[in-house]
């Protein structure tokens, strides 16, 4: 008994909240306070105001009442974009019922903005569809909804509000530039580089031990075994994969200005795409996100979300070996702030076997190319610069 008693109380309060406004509350405080102060102090004119504060919610409520059984869908042109895309958001609102709609207003959320449009009074089974475009101005991944209706009065006193359509996400990508085939290090993982631990199973041979419970079998080495009178089994060196690892800083005092924090998530998403398409595994990170893409588009969605963070550890080389010990290349995109000292104390901290390239971008600069004995330094101050740049560093 008491649980409905509780069900009840809290749908008559959601049913309020929803119709009242902060506003509506208002006027309907003052028009007691105002009849209250009357029976004390018999003053008309308090009385004339009570019954003013109360005609105009009256008045509210009953422009306020309609059928407002409204069904919506939400289509856009394409749920992953580029940068500089113009993109159309179709909202179609119907009247499922057998009875005609009242009016009312459409609210959709477009990120941080909101497009209002009105609804018009719909006869049964009748819709309205309604076209938003938009140009996708940066990078970034743009809630579209949820789309709610509004139906209330032209005071703002009495509001109803319900929602109709759930949010969608859009991805706008970051823009990228299309490099040639990336040959760097492939001869060398093809041939098994090899990494010092010993396994029992691999590519590279490194000699016998005595079987031990548990061993697989298919590892004896029978004529060693024949020789000996006891089972060998044989043991490898362990290979480095191919494996590609992504860094890029987020820190924006790495970066002079935001266009060039935009232009470095566009090196970083040009050179990992290129990987993808090539087959070859890549880890990603961007601050506390570490991902695994499966093929390009799903990279692209990660970039779309990088964001810049205060308190990313300068140290990029070691989040990057906490999730990517054993890849084979790393590619570390910064900005033009990164000391050379920090840079160089990253490039020690990784594999001495595997192949680093920092990549520092520097909107106006000339491109360059700069070896150190444990990494190559290349300047890009264009995306356009990429492609060669990568083409001499291949």
């Amino acid at each position: 008994m008491q649980r409905s008693l509780r069900r009840i109380k809290h749908r008559i309060k959601r049913l309020v909240t929803s119709y009242v406004s902060p506003l509506g509350w208002a006027v309907t405080g003052l028009a007691i306070a105002s009849l209250i102060a009357f029976t004390i102090l018999s003053w008309h004119e308090l009385l004339t105001m009570a019954i003013v504060f109360a005609c105009m919610m009256v008045a509210a409520i009953m422009l306020s009442l309609g059928n407002t059984s409204f069904t919506a869908t939400i289509d856009v042109s394409s749920r992953r974009v580029t940068v500089s895309d113009t993109v159309k958001v179709d909202v179609c609102v119907d009247n499922p019922g057998r009875t005609p709609t009242t009016s009312a207003r459409g609210d959709l959320p477009i990120g941080d903005s909101h497009e209002r449009f009105s609804i018009p009074m719909l006869a049964a089974g009748q819709s309205r569809q309604t076209t938003v475009e938009f140009t996708a101005v940066s990078r970034a991944v743009l809630p579209v909804g949820p789309l709610s209706i509004r139906k209330g009065d032209p005071f703002g006193l009495v509001r109803h509000e319900k929602k109709l359509v759930d949010q969608i996400n859009v991805f706008i990508h970051p823009k990228t530039v299309m490099l040639n085939t990336l040959n760097a290090g492939i001869p060398r993982d093809l041939e098994g580089q090899p990494s010092g631990e010993i396994v029992d199973d691999d590519l590279d041979f490194y000699g016998l031990r005595e079987y031990e419970p548990g061993d697989d079998v298919r590892n004896v080495h029978w004529l060693s075994s024949a020789k000996t009178g006891a089972l060998m089994i044989r043991q490898y060196e362990a290979t480095r994969r191919t494996d590609t690892a992504l860094t890029i800083s987020v820190n924006p005092d790495d970066y002079v200005s935001s266009d060039e924090f935009e232009l470095a998530v566009s090196v970083h998403a040009s050179i990992g795409v290129q990987c993808l398409l090539q087959n070859r595994p890549v880890t990603s990170h961007a601050g506390t996100e570490h991902i695994m893409p499966r093929n390009s588009t799903e990279f692209l969605d990660g970039c779309s979300a990088i964001s810049p963070d205060i308190s990313d550890n300068p140290n990029l080389a070691q989040t990057t070996l906490a999730h990517a010990p054993d890849s084979s290349f790393y590619y570390i995109t910064v900005g033009r702030l990164k000391n050379i000292d920090e840079i160089k104390h990253m490039a020690l901290a990784l594999p001495r076997s595997a192949t680093c390239v920092v990549l520092q971008t520097a909107i106006g600069q000339p491109r360059a190319i700069k070896r150190y004995a444990d990494f190559t330094l290349a300047t890009v101050g264009n995306l356009d610069d990429l492609p060669m740049i990568m083409g001499v560093l291949e």
